[in-house]
């Protein structure tokens, strides 16, 4: 499946589902990172890490490992 990590800067995506589990999962979930959130990726750092992206009307930086645990529709 493809992950936040892979999606583009400019790219709208929608998430699928959260891998993970514990405080790790919970951690991104209190970020608002939910099932069935609208994500719009707006810069990806010149070395690739952090992502920065706009969710629920603010902008979020997160690191490519957790991106990583974020399935996209």
């Amino acid at each position: 499946m493809k992950t936040l990590k892979d999606a583009k800067v400019g790219e709208n995506v929608k998430v699928a589902r959260l891998n993970g589990a514990g405080a790790l999962k919970r951690r991104i979930m209190d970020m608002g990172v939910t099932k069935g959130t609208d994500i719009f990726v707006r810069k990806v750092a010149p070395l690739g890490d952090p992502i920065e992206v706009t969710i629920r009307g603010y902008e979020l930086s997160i690191r490519k490992a957790d991106a990583e645990m974020i399935e996209l529709v």
